[in-house]
């Protein structure tokens, strides 16, 4: 504990509709699992936004919320204080979650049959939002070198003579990658040459280890790029439930087209918990994020050591962001199917396959440590004593 800010207290959610608990039976066939896939946090929210609510809850009405000016100056502070990135008002738009606004963006910018491009291992609803709307997906693989990830560039640049939109994760879900300025900035010469748009996914953003720098990848270009960058305090200070984000547009007609979409489908997010919990997070929230990162990061280092020393056949990519980690696998010598019944029937951990994100994934498991480090030390144990 430090701060008033206490990490290893382990809090049951059982019985409050969770998915990650309430829907273990649904998701693995059974009850008796640690849980620690879906990407939330079993970490309490900072006090003041736990605050913030309840003091909302005693106002009896909860009718319908406009944006208060204060919100959109919360979003403005933020980025200037973690980020250094100087946003004007008029760029930000209000929007409910980042799934949402990926499929929106695809909307927006493509047409049938027009390619969308994503980078695999990645977030699952980045192939089902192209899938699903009728999009050509056109994959540009990650590659994996000596323990690392990186962007196929000159295979990028093939990919982007086809396509209208790229959809990028930064940092990196699930793979961990905080890219660096020189790599971002070779993906937007790139861009440029092609007319690409780009819907930059930094819902991660805060959540970069203490020797790693997110980089707003919108930053770093004139404001008539079209790049548009999700962002939410929902990850950082593990409110997703309250389904809230923003995105920062700062091209005037990009920004035109993708709120359209958002009225065509008179799609709102002014709930009154969430911009109470938004507004309060961003802030307030900054002495907790610091406590929570260097939580989080000893996690990480404490599952990398218990691998090295214990389980040494599965190898931890090293996670440079995000409290989620990738699990290399392979040395088990097991297909992904058999991957999934030995981490669920013979140890007992609910964790994501990696096959869910796309076949680079395949002999992969992403492990989710947003919770007290005994939790994650059990099922570590449980691992290991079904390896025998």
């Amino acid at each position: 504990m430090s701060n008033g800010f206490d990490f290893d207290r382990v809090i049951s959610r059982q019985g409050t509709h969770s998915l990650k608990y309430d829907g273990r039976q649904a998701m693995f066939g059974k009850a008796d699992v640690i849980p620690l896939w879906v990407a939330d946090m079993d970490f309490a929210t900072p006090p003041a936004v736990t605050q913030a609510l309840i003091e909302r809850a005693r106002h009896p009405i909860y009718g319908y919320t406009l944006y208060p000016d204060s919100l959109y100056e919360s979003v403005i502070n933020w980025l200037q204080l973690r980020h250094d990135w100087t946003v004007a008002r008029e760029w930000i738009v209000m929007c409910p979650g980042v799934v949402p606004s990926l499929n929106a963006a695809v909307m927006a910018f493509t047409q049938p049959s027009d390619a969308v491009i994503i980078q695999p291992p990645v977030y699952f609803p980045f192939f089902s939002v192209a899938t699903q709307t009728g999009r050509k997906l056109v994959q540009n693989p990650l590659r994996l070198e000596n323990g690392n990830y990186t962007i196929d560039f000159d295979h990028l640049e093939q990919c982007a003579k086809e396509a209208h939109l790229l959809l990028l994760c930064s940092p990196h879900n699930p793979v961990g990658r905080v890219w660096r300025q020189h790599e971002l900035e070779r993906l937007l010469k790139i861009a440029a040459q092609y007319d690409l748009i780009i819907f930059s996914d930094e819902i991660h953003a805060d959540l970069i280890y203490p020797e790693n720098k997110h980089q707003p990848l919108a930053s770093l270009t004139e404001n008539s790029a079209p790049i548009i960058t999700a962002m939410t305090p929902s990850k950082t200070f593990n409110i997703p439930g309250l389904n809230l984000s923003t995105l920062i547009i700062p091209d005037e007609t990009v920004r035109k087209t993708i709120t359209q979409v958002f009225n065509s489908l008179h799609v709102s997010a002014s709930n009154p918990f969430s911009i109470a919990a938004f507004e309060t997070a961003y802030r307030e929230g900054d002495a907790w994020l610091d406590q929570l990162l260097i939580y989080l990061r000893d996690t990480r280092d404490c599952v990398a050591a218990y691998l090295s020393s214990h389980l040494p056949e599965i190898k931890l990519i090293k996670a440079e962001g995000t409290y989620l980690l990738w699990l290399d696998c392979r040395a088990l010598e097991m297909n992904d199917a058999q991957l999934k019944q030995f981490f669920i029937q013979e140890a007992g951990v609910g964790m994501s396959p990696g096959i869910l994100f796309g076949q680079e994934g395949s002999g992969f498991m992403r492990l989710n440590i947003g919770a007290p480090q005994q939790t994650i030390l059990a099922a570590l144990a449980n691992i290991k004593k079904a390896r025998g």
